[in-house]
Order: structure tokens, then sequence, then C-alpha cells
């Protein structure tokens, strides 16, 4: 099965901002194109393409709807296959980093010194761990074929 394609053209609509996401989401799926997927997984992709489609090409906020297409189709992908864009992972464990390890850290590193102004020194440290881990789970997801070279965000 073959994934359909984008009727909306960049020109037809005023707003920067659809320019900028409708390219990120055909960057998107000209890579799914290339990629082996089951039916079930183009049936999913291709209905929200087929809603992105049926929208009016003029609104201004049609870029909002491009946004949620596109993260709809990296959610069905990571749900289902496990196949996710580059960084995602360093981005997800970052965010873990400095809630599980590092606050702990910095309430512990406070409570010995009986000084809490050094909560704040455990949210680096624990930065550093979660971009860490995420950065391994990374690679360990590109070795296994299972990341996308594709990149939503500005990382």
């Amino acid at each position: 099965m073959n994934l359909q394609a984008i009727t909306h053209k960049p020109q037809d609509n005023p707003n920067p901002k659809f320019t900028t996401q409708l390219v990120k989401l055909q960057s998107l799926l000209a890579e799914l194109q290339s990629r082996v997927l089951p039916d079930t997984m183009v049936t999913v992709i291709n209905s929200e393409i087929d809603q992105l489609n049926a929208s009016n090409t003029k609104d201004p906020k049609l870029y909002k709807q491009v946004f949620n297409t596109q993260q709809c189709i990296l959610n069905h992908l990571e749900k289902s296959l496990k196949i996710v864009p580059k960084g995602y992972y360093q981005r997800l464990w970052m965010v873990l980093g400095m809630s599980a390890f590092g606050i702990p850290l910095g309430v512990a590193l406070g409570t010995s010194q009986g000084n809490m102004g050094l909560l704040g020194i455990g949210l680096p440290i624990g930065m550093v761990i979660g971009i860490a881990v995420g950065t391994s789970l990374d690679k360990k997801a590109a070795k296994d074929n299972r990341q996308l070279q594709f990149k939503p965000y500005g990382l």
C-alpha cells in the first residue's frame, strides 16, 4: 500500500507557519514511503492525511492541523512499531532525568549540608544523567533501524 499525497500547496495559504509545518510533514511522509510499513499503519496514516486534505486550504490556522497530523502519525509509529524520530529519547529522558534524578539528588545534598539552597544543584546533574540515558537509547534505536532520519523539533 502507498501513502496518500497531501493536496495542499505552500502557496495556497498565506501563513508562513503553514509552509514550515507542511514541509516537515512532507519530509516525514517521504521517509515513511521509503520504509516497509504494515498495512494497518498505512491505513492509519492515510486516514490522517484524508482528514487534512478535507480541510479548507485558506484557513490561517491550518498549520495547527498540519502539526497535529504530524504528531498523530509520530505517536502511532512510536506506540505500535517503536519507530521514533531523531532525538526522541534524548528529549524524553532529559526531563525525566531532571525530575527523577536531579530533584532527589538536590534534596539529599541540601539536607546533608543543612542548606536547601543547594536544591538547584541537583537539576543540572539530573539533566546530564537524563541526556546520557536518552542518547544511548537513541543510538540503540538507530542501530535497530527504529529511528527516522527526521527531526520534528528544532533540536
